[in-house]
């Protein structure tokens, strides 16, 4: 099986689902649109289930039932929350997931407001954003008291605010910036790990296309709280034997780093522990006797699901693939040759 027309699609899913808000504790949006899409697709003997926390997860019957197994991605991103409305009517913020400050500076969002549905635009600065007003502006630490959101709305007290409905609780959207360029670069905010479920669609899209099986009945969740901590916590069956999870932090570039943009990045270890060495040799294996582009690194500041999944006395192999992500939890960038070589490494996966 090819999965070079299937690298269009992948594509335009990951464009609709990175303006598709989803930051830990919001998940609702994002998993309506991941299930019209997979609806759609008419797999075969496939069911779809909630859990009580808002993850999907799908079942695809297999040509065995005697190894089950499970593909977990994330869709939550990172975010913030109104923490405070400030005297003058902006924003403090809390965060949602785990990011440098510095990273957000600058960046539009979108405040919803929980209470009437409206969502307002506005922009993250510090609280001396002026280099006419302050030195400030130069010298200042970027930290939760002196980052805030200017609204694109009237508000100079905290009641103006309070008239538009906006308050403590409310969720801020980063603008993803989504981009494409004519190298195969794609940039955003939030390929983490919105490109790992773009690739685990993009799987179902070939499987569906070709009346393919996995090889054993596959379990695919779709976690929503993965940023925070307990994403695949619940929702892996006891019986699954491995599974395999799907992140872009799984292959993060950076100094004293193996990965790189242009291949699929094996995870052996992260600051949980090694992930399993069997899992790990399969999926080396497999892109070798393939010729998928492969690297093999570790993380000395990541998690995954499989880590939540283990911590909450998870029994299966676990391994951690994914595309080669540059600056991530910030503006992110990955490469298209990346994204179709976890494309090919999960449909082999799923196949052998």
């Amino acid at each position: 099986m090819t999965t070079g027309t299937r690298l269009d699609e992948t594509l335009r899913f990951l464009h609709q689902l990175l303006l598709t808000p989803s930051p830990s504790g919001y998940p609702d949006e994002a998993i309506a649109l991941i299930e019209r899409a997979i609806l759609a697709l008419n797999l075969a003997g496939a069911s779809i289930e909630h859990t009580r926390r808002g993850a999907l997860i799908l079942t695809v019957p297999g040509a065995s039932e005697l190894h089950p197994r499970a593909v977990a991605v994330h869709v939550d991103t990172l975010g913030a929350m109104v923490r405070e409305v400030k005297n003058n009517g902006r924003l403090l913020l809390t965060q949602l997931g785990g990011y440098s400050w510095h990273a957000v500076e600058g960046e539009n969002v979108s405040v919803l407001s929980v209470a009437t549905g409206n969502r307002y635009s506005g922009t993250i600065q510090t609280d001396h954003p002026s280099a006419h007003t302050s030195r400030a502006v130069r010298e200042a630490k970027r930290e939760e008291d002196t980052i805030e959101v200017r609204l694109d709305i009237r508000t100079a007290s905290r009641a103006d605010t309070a008239k538009a409905g906006i308050g403590v609780g409310d969720f801020v959207f980063l603008d993803p910036r989504p981009v494409v360029t004519e190298t195969g670069y794609v940039k955003s905010r939030h390929l983490d790990d919105k490109a790992g479920v773009a690739i685990a669609y993009g799987a179902l899209v070939a499987l569906a296309a070709d009346g393919a099986l996995p090889s054993q009945t596959t379990r695919f969740l779709f976690s929503v709280y993965e940023e925070v901590g307990h994403g695949a916590a619940m929702g892996i069956p006891a019986e699954t034997e491995e599974l395999l999870v799907i992140d872009m932090a799984a292959a993060t570039v950076g100094e004293h780093q193996n990965s790189d943009e242009y291949s699929v990045g094996i995870c052996a270890k992260d600051s949980s522990g090694p992930y399993d060495l069997r899992m790990r040799k399969k999926l080396t294996t497999l892109c070798s006797n393939l010729e998928i582009p492969f690297r093999v690194d570790t993380y000395p500041y990541y998690s995954s699901d499989g880590t939540a999944f283990l911590r909450a006395g998870g029994d299966a192999r676990v391994g951690l693939i994914g595309p080669g992500l540059d600056a991530s939890h910030a503006y992110e960038r990955t490469h298209v040759d990346s994204i179709r070589a976890t494309l090919d490494l999960l449909l082999a996966y799923l196949q052998s």
